[in-house]
């Protein structure tokens, strides 16, 4: 699975994000901190010790580093968080993520987004306008997630405004190379 999730997630000339949600990824700021990967907490200021093990991250991902290995040995079927690929530079892409962190209800009240959570964004991408997607890809030209039954990433991105998904399988199943 590892093989093929590099080379999914991995293109030259496009920088690879993994958005984890510390909500569900065991220790995960400790994670981070002992392997040392270009990260950033997507909620801003000064967190209590309790959200900061809840809170979503950004990662920037290498291919081949001691912290994407890990997370692609030990992520699989947790629905620990979501792909994206895009030519973003981290500061950018951070900004881009922030901006659908929060949704109004129907009666205008904002509400957390937890659309690093693959069983919230696939379900909800099919359910958006052109311009609603428009807003939440930006320059994001990938979103990857894991499927329901786990046997398939499901890519998704915009062509001809519209939003397009495949299904890569894994092992016997793994597309050639993208």
């Amino acid at each position: 699975m590892k093989d093929e999730l590099n080379k999914y997630l991995f293109r030259e000339g496009a920088y690879t994000y993994a958005v984890l949600d510390g909500a569900s990824v065991p220790d995960l700021p400790n994670r981070l901190f002992e392997m040392g990967p270009r990260h950033s907490c997507l909620y801003r200021g000064e967190l209590s010790d309790e959200m900061i093990h809840v809170a979503p991250y950004m990662v920037l991902l290498e291919q081949n580093s001691e912290f994407s290995d890990w997370l692609f040995s030990e992520c699989w079927g947790k629905h620990w968080g979501i792909f994206a690929q895009c030519p973003l530079s981290p500061g950018g892409m951070r900004r881009q993520l922030r901006s659908i962190l929060t949704v109004d209800d129907d009666l205008g009240n904002p509400m957390l987004f937890r659309y690093y959570d693959p069983r919230v964004l696939v379900p909800f991408l099919v359910t958006c306008t052109i311009e609603e997607l428009k807003f939440i890809f930006g320059e994001i030209k990938y979103f990857f997630a894991e499927s329901f039954d786990r046997s398939e990433i499901c890519r998704m991105h915009i062509l001809n405004d519209a939003l397009v998904e495949t299904r890569l399988g894994f092992g016997e199943n793994a597309e050639k190379a993208l």
